[in-house]
């Protein structure tokens, strides 16, 4: 018979196990990454084939850690899901407001320069930390 020891000790190996397989995808992702962006330019001098499958290998790393993504939260606690879906949606109702009106900027020559996804993803990752902060906060 289970107790609830052992099932919190079962939680909590799993949530490690989670998160560190998170981190792994992670870090997969962001190499890939730079390696699609950069490579074309440093190491295959701008070659299709070569350029499509780093972006190829980009995008499954990308479901990778989707997926790693998606296994941790299901594993977290009601709690921390509740935090972790509102975080998530501040962010993208940031991003959606903030890149349309950041792009509409461009198009109605009110800034001269080109608007970059740099900047949408850091102010969605700022908004993102931000709702994950204030959520643990508030149900502290």
């Amino acid at each position: 018979m289970n107790t609830p020891a052992t099932e919190n000790s079962n939680w909590t190996t799993r949530l490690k196990k989670n998160t560190l397989r998170l981190g792994y995808w992670t870090t997969a992702w962001v190499i890939t990454l730079a390696i699609a962006a950069f490579g074309p330019k440093f190491a295959w001098d701008y070659a299709t084939l070569p350029s499509i499958l780093a972006l190829l290998v980009n995008l499954a790393a990308g479901l990778g850690w989707i997926h790693a993504n998606k296994l941790n939260l299901r594993d977290l606690d009601d709690l921390q899901q509740k935090i972790q879906l509102e975080a998530t949606a501040l962010s993208l109702s940031v991003g959606v407001v903030a890149g349309l009106s950041y792009e509409l900027l461009e198009d109605i020559h009110l800034i001269s320069f080109q608007p970059e996804i740099s900047h949408l993803v850091v102010l969605m990752s700022l908004a993102y930390a931000i709702g994950v902060f204030t959520g643990n906060r508030r149900y502290r």
